[in-house]
């Protein structure tokens, strides 16, 4: 496993740990506000760790914790209200809107609960639409290894309305590791899947990884899913738990 190279709070201990290795993600003293006519509500407070390349973790916690908050402000979708996160060494939040789409474009996958399938497009189109928006020129051979890589080689010109939850899942793991991200952010990954699907898909993500030697970021309600990361990041009333 390894180490980030800046201050982590861990379930294991509060105490900083080092390494030479440079962090590929550093959230830096990052807190989450929302204001409305009814006041002030802090859905994150003070979170600080960081991730070297190639580690997994899950982001854990209770409903209403802030752990999709947390992926969307690491993603650069959602700003923080105060704090730092470093992608690829990149402060994201002083880059403009622009700069943070090319570099999500660049480094990052996304895997979502509802697949987030473009309903237009067949399972290959799908997969060779970050591809395209990158420039690629082989877009069509790429896509095309990637969706028999997770199975789906006899599915390429099918539309998602006719493929199963667990296919369209795989079409969208294709598409997320298609572009060998630096990093893949995934949001309850198994959520509208039955559980011997889930367990499927969840294989198939964690080999994927390993071959491309991707950062794995996932929030997760299931503890089987959490104990195959190599760290859990507890979100307890909007902080990072110690324990």
């Amino acid at each position: 496993m390894f180490d980030p190279a800046v201050s982590v709070v861990s379930e294991a201990s509060s105490a900083p740990l080092k390494t030479s290795i440079s962090p590929i993600i550093s959230v830096e003293h990052v807190f989450k506000s929302v204001t409305d006519s009814t006041g002030t509500l802090t859905i994150l407070r003070d979170i600080d760790f960081a991730l070297a390349p190639r580690e997994t973790a899950a982001i854990v916690g209770a409903s209403g914790s802030g752990k999709s908050t947390l992926l969307s402000i690491i993603a650069g979708l959602d700003t923080p209200s105060q704090g730092t996160v470093r992608l690829a060494g990149q402060d994201l939040f002083a880059l403009s809107e622009d700069e943070r789409a090319a570099l999500r474009a660049q480094s990052v996958g996304f895997v979502f609960q509802s697949f987030q399938l473009m309903g237009n497009l067949t399972a290959l189109e799908n997969v060779m639409l970050p591809l395209e928006l990158s420039g690629m020129r082989n877009a069509r051979a790429q896509a095309s290894g990637m969706l028999k890589r997770v199975g789906l080689g006899e599915r390429l010109g099918h539309y998602p309305k006719v493929l199963s939850g667990g296919e369209q899942q795989r079409v969208a793991l294709a598409r997320a590791f298609v572009v060998q991200p630096a990093v893949l952010l995934a949001d309850e990954p198994t959520g509208s899947l039955d559980f011997a699907t889930g367990e499927t898909v969840m294989a198939l993500m964690f080999e994927l990884n390993q071959e491309l030697g991707t950062t794995l970021v996932l929030v997760t309600h299931d503890p089987a899913i959490a104990a195959r990361c190599q760290r859990r990041i507890t979100i307890e009333a909007g902080r990072v738990s110690a324990g």
